[in-house]
């Protein structure tokens, strides 16, 4: 028997704890630990400033989740963690043994690394659920008094995916509310090229690009 612990439940952990409870033995036991004991399901952040999404929609009880699979559940952060005596405490006295620990914790927000960078500066971010929900009202408001706007992510950025991704779904929902002729866009990246989205080396992206660029130039 092995005990097996999951540290983390977002996007990478959730999926992490059901994929191991379809290949672990029997005999096993499946203990995933985080700090909320609310999913949301962050691909779809992207929806809920222009209203595509709600946060209720986005939202899962992770505690009768994991229990109809079988899987253990503690929501509590983490203060701890004792590689040597393969054990981590939690935030409510608990301590933990494991066999087997999959760390699953996602990345950290540094907006303090950019003066003014992030939502309690000087601009709104899709990051997290909160973040989200503010946007939202900021752009409802920016809807009233519409005017140039600039989407994109920093240097550092653990993913550049969302970035474009919002980018489209801004021009549809602007366009939706017939003022996408009041609002002048701009994409900024810290990308080497634009779709580079920080996988360097995987298939041709630039070449790609290049290609489809020099085809509509020469086309138009």
């Amino acid at each position: 028997m092995a005990d097996i612990v999951i540290m983390g439940a977002g996007l990478g952990g959730a999926i992490m704890a059901y994929e191991m409870k379809d290949e672990m033995r029997r005999e096993d036991k499946l203990t995933v630990v985080t700090k909320d004991p609310i999913y949301h399901f962050v691909p779809s952040n992207p929806w809920v400033p222009v209203g595509w999404r709600s946060r209720e929609a986005l939202e899962v009880d992770l505690a009768p989740a994991f229990a109809k699979r079988g899987v253990g559940f503690k929501a509590s952060p983490v203060t701890k963690l004792s590689p040597k005596e393969n054990t981590l405490e939690t935030e409510d006295g608990s301590t933990l043994r494991y066999d087997y620990l999959v760390i699953a914790t996602g990345p950290e927000l540094a907006f303090d690394e950019i003066e003014g960078l992030g939502p309690d500066g000087f601009t709104s971010s899709i990051c997290h659920i909160d973040h989200a929900e503010k946007a939202a009202a900021k752009f409802e408001a920016f809807c009233k008094n519409p005017g140039p706007i600039v989407i994109g992510a920093a240097q550092g950025a653990s993913c550049f995916g969302p970035g474009y991704e919002f980018a489209f779904i801004l021009e549809t929902e602007l366009r939706r509310r017939k003022i996408r002729d009041r609002v002048p866009m701009t994409f900024v990246t810290a990308e080497p090229y634009v779709g580079h989205l920080g996988l360097d080396g995987v298939g041709d992206t630039k070449g790609l690009l290049e290609s489809e660029i020099a085809s509509a130039t020469s086309s138009g």
